[in-house]
């Protein structure tokens, strides 16, 4: 996830026992370089990678990305980013995260644990078909149009009373 720069960091365990804390912006990372890190209120070692990136309009941005898997490199971690950040994505309109109800305290709980099934079975689906989540989600909703025009066309007789 992205760290904000004025959080304070240790680059060593020793200078967070004596609490020598440097903020996040102030440090001289080399991009993609991964650097172990001890972010103060944190009780464990984490990963900081500073990525450089060019905005559309030609200017620099940087995100300084922090994780507790200590064992990945500089592509390891934008890999895990990208998966996570491509899930959120198929959540909200797939899953149908951002419709939810919100009337009582259990109605949210309730539609983020459905959200979260259906798109845990788009995403199993998703490995069995090769298709995304997006065009399963549209798979379903011609299967159901279907469905529903042959039960219009099937002849319905009129039961009179006589």
């Amino acid at each position: 996830m992205p760290l904000n720069g004025n959080r304070n960091v240790a680059l060593r365990a020793e200078a967070k026992q004596q609490g020598r804390y440097r903020r996040v912006d102030t440090l001289e990372l080399e991009p993609m370089q991964p650097v172990t890190i001890y972010l103060e209120g944190v009780g464990f070692p984490l990963l900081l990678i500073k990525q450089v990136f060019t905005n559309d309009d030609g200017s620099t941005g940087i995100h300084d990305l922090v994780t507790s898997d200590t064992t990945l490199d500089g592509n390891g971690i934008d890999q895990k980013r990208w998966n996570v950040e491509s899930f959120h994505k198929s959540l909200k309109p797939n899953g149908s995260l951002g419709k939810s109800p919100t009337h009582t305290v259990t109605t949210p709980t309730n539609h983020c644990f459905a959200a979260l099934g259906g798109s845990i079975n788009l995403e199993r689906r998703k490995g069995n078909t090769k298709l995304n989540h997006f065009a399963l989600k549209s798979n379903r909703y011609l299967h159901a149009i279907h469905a529903a025009q042959a039960k219009l066309r099937e002849p319905n007789p009129v039961q009179l009373a006589a």
